[in-house]
């Protein structure tokens, strides 16, 4: 496929087989990609949508270049040796230099707050990086890895002589990237058996094209074994891949880093860490009997399971999402608590099993439950975010006995979320919950940055009566409770020694003096961290970044001569990427937040656009008025009705309905899709803008933290009615 030849002297099966394997790699490197590049460039992994975007408008990119004499496949290689080694630098500059620091969002003041990045606070005084420059850099580097395949792509499509059975043999390679990627995610296969599948199906496509040279095997063999540069060598460091995370063991202290950011410590029970303990310790003191039932969701590495054991509980449902970190704990924890008969691990999300759970509990635990990367590149949910809103608070209280407590700790960093979840708390519970900041403060205003905080919710009122009957407790760091304070914060172990190995806790009282405070969080809006309904400054810059870069992009690939994009084409790319992330964000509250469940959206999305193929291929004379209406009678339903209304009742209503009105809508915006293009003049410029119309609709998903999830499918509406304004260009 040299030149402007289409189909490069090849037959109509080996075109089609193209289509099929450039759909595989595709899918399978964008896939690989999100991953790498999330947890090898330092914070990229909160903004995952950058690599599946820049991974779109490369393929747009492709194919509006798909009549161009350069052969950008064939520089594939190059450029992938040249974005990974960007990032090992990065890398290597950040641990090295500290004079390097990067900025996310101003977290001294935020308007989001992001965990983990407050680790080297930027000094102005300092080399100061803005996150979003990072971003732009990796968001064109990945892209110009990606426009090769996806020139690869235009030029098949041209080539193919019948359109829609091409594009289904696309979508079918698309699929089965999909499914080996998910069998490599569920192996914990390490990302260089990602990198040489990918690069051995572009060094087939480039022998193909007679464009296999020497210097190019060596950059594909150096890009596949680049993942190897990570690897620590000293016996010290266990590194693995869970479905979600790069985690590295240290197992010299147990610390868990995730991402490049410290996550968890594996602490001895007898060593410290008493702030584990401090809901057992106040139940105790304040002459309760030890908690019976106890639910820990974020389990973890088993900290909090150790403690828990120590004070008498009968029966402790650990839950943990993640299986690398669960596995970790179970075999590393030097406490062993994972072991013992008492404690039943739950590999699940927590608002799924606390969904699906029909046991009664004494106790509630949220333990340390905050997430280090996105829920997927499609919509800015972290795997807790459905953890932390009104009606998750209403199915812990359903699951809790009668006098049963709901515990919350976490270092939550700004006053305004723990003001937001304590008045969640209130409103679900009917009474005021403790508040337990440590260091111990009076007063706790929502303007201010907070340390480690405990929250006690529920309506048992002895804890709160021993608080007015002693005004403050002490967490002991001699025996008999043997218990440091140490392992959470240096300003806890400071206050500790000064007070001779004690430290204070009473409860604070809340000073509301911000909106943010009061926007209680919903299912439709679970953004926790986002200091109100509003789009962050951070978001703004970074898509008016990203939208300039990715124009630019196109305006340089674009065909020579007169040019305008596919209108039609565009606007249904748009409306489509939104599409996904309602079914995305829905799956996500029906299902858990898994990257099980995940890559399940994404398989039956592409199921569904394969049957509108098929649909169209058996029924040409399809009528795009019919399935413009039944689209858009969907989209309308599922605007209308709340998200919550389906979380309660029978399969059919609870899960049959919902799928119904999230997935249903993919099918006829298949069709309209399948027909639509079938009667293109020009296959290659017309997947082109419909790619990049998906990269714009990416961009417009940062409204969600305006509009909820449930309205952002407004926009997709006034898009589909656009699309169905633009004319068709038919063939001549």
């Amino acid at each position: 496929m040299s030149g402007t030849d289409p189909g490069g002297g090849l037959n109509q099966r080996e075109v089609g087989f193209n289509l099929f394997l450039v759909g595989f790699l595709i899918l399978f490197l964008e896939l690989a990609c999100i991953r790498w590049f999330s947890a090898k460039v330092i914070f990229l992994q909160f903004f995952t949508n950058v690599v599946l975007l820049a991974a779109f408008l490369g393929m747009s990119c492709g194919c509006l270049a798909a009549r161009r004499t350069t052969n950008w496949l064939a520089l594939f290689p190059g450029l992938a040796v040249m974005t990974f080694t960007a990032a090992l630098v990065i890398m290597a500059l950040y641990r090295t230099w500290d004079g390097l620091a990067i900025d996310v969002g101003r977290q001294a003041s935020p308007q989001e707050v992001f965990f983990g990045t407050e680790y080297r606070n930027p000094d102005l005084a300092k080399f100061v990086v803005p996150i979003e420059a990072i971003a732009g850099l990796f968001f064109v580097l990945i892209a110009l890895m990606f426009v090769g395949l996806g020139q690869m792509l235009g030029r098949a499509f041209d080539a193919y002589s019948n359109r829609v059975a091409g594009y289904s043999l696309n979508i079918g390679g698309s699929l089965t990237g999909i499914v080996v990627f998910s069998l490599l995610s569920f192996a914990q296969a390490p990302p260089v058996t990602w990198f040489l599948i990918s690069c051995a199906g572009i060094a087939y496509l480039l022998r193909q094209d007679k464009a296999l040279l020497v210097p190019r095997i060596v950059a594909l063999v150096v890009v596949a074994g680049f993942s190897l540069f990570y690897t620590d060598r000293s016996g010290i460091h266990e590194t693995r891949w869970s479905p979600y995370y790069a985690i590295d063991l240290n197992k010299s202290n147990g610390e868990i880093i995730v991402n490049t950011i410290g996550h968890q410590m594996m602490i001895p029970f007898d060593a410290g860490g008493a702030s584990y303990s401090l809901i057992h310790l106040l139940q105790k003191h304040s002459g309760g009997a030890p908690f019976k039932d106890v639910m820990i969701i974020g389990a973890g590495s088993g900290n909090d399971v150790a403690h828990a054991l120590r004070f008498g509980v009968d029966r402790i449902d650990a839950v943990e999402i993640d299986p690398v970190i669960q596995n970790i704990g179970i075999r590393e924890h030097p406490d062993k608590p994972y072991q013992n008969p008492r404690v039943v691990p739950h590999l699940d999300d927590g608002r799924h099993f606390l969904r699906t759970t029909e046991r009664k509990y004494d106790l509630v635990v949220y333990a340390l439950v905050d997430s280090l990367i996105l829920h997927s590149g499609y919509a800015n949910i972290r795997l807790e975010s459905y953890l932390f809103t009104e009606q998750a608070f209403q199915d812990i209280r359903r699951v809790l006995k009668p006098d049963g407590i709901f515990v919350m700790y976490n270092f939550y960093r700004q006053g305004w979320i723990v003001q937001r979840v304590a008045g969640m708390a209130k409103q679900v519970f009917g009474c005021d919950p403790l508040v337990l900041p440590l260091l111990y403060s009076e007063t706790l205003a929502s303007s201010e940055p907070v340390g480690f905080t405990t929250i006690i919710a529920g309506c048992n009122p002895r804890i709160s009566s021993a608080f007015r009957e002693h005004g403050k407790f002490w967490l002991n760091g001699h025996p008999p409770e043997n218990l440091r304070v140490n392992g959470f914060d240096k300003s806890l172990d400071k206050t500790a020694a000064e007070n001779d190995g004690w430290l204070p806790v009473a409860p604070a009282k809340l000073v509301v003096d911000s909106e943010g405070a009061k926007q209680s969080t919903s299912d439709d809006w679970p953004f926790l961290y986002v200091s109100g309904k509003l789009i962050p400054d951070l978001t703004i810059r970074s898509t008016v970044l990203l939208g300039v870069l990715g124009f630019g992009m196109i305006y340089f690939f674009k065909p020579k001569g007169p040019w305008r994009p596919n209108n039609r084409m565009f606007f249904l790319g748009a409306a489509f990427m939104l599409l996904e992330t309602k079914a995305v964000v829905q799956m996500a509250l029906l299902f858990g937040s898994t990257w099980l469940v995940n890559s399940a959206v994404f398989f039956t999305a592409l199921v569904l656009i394969l049957a509108a193929n098929l649909y169209v291929i058996k029924v040409p004379s399809t009528r795009l008025a019919l399935h413009y209406a039944g689209l858009l009678a969907l989209l309308a339903v599922t605007v209308l009705v709340p998200l919550d209304t389906f979380l309660s009742g029978g399969i059919v209503w609870r899960y049959v309905i919902p799928c119904a009105l999230s997935l249903g809508p993919m099918f006829f915006a298949g069709v309209i899709f399948a027909r639509s293009f079938r009667d293109e003049a020009n296959p290659d410029q017309a997947f082109g803008s419909n790619i990049a119309g998906s990269v714009i609709g990416g961009l417009t998903e940062a409204f969600s933290t305006v509009l909820g999830f449930r309205y952002l499918l407004i926009i997709a509406i006034g898009f589909y009615l656009l699309s169905a304004w633009m004319p068709t260009r038919g063939k001549g």
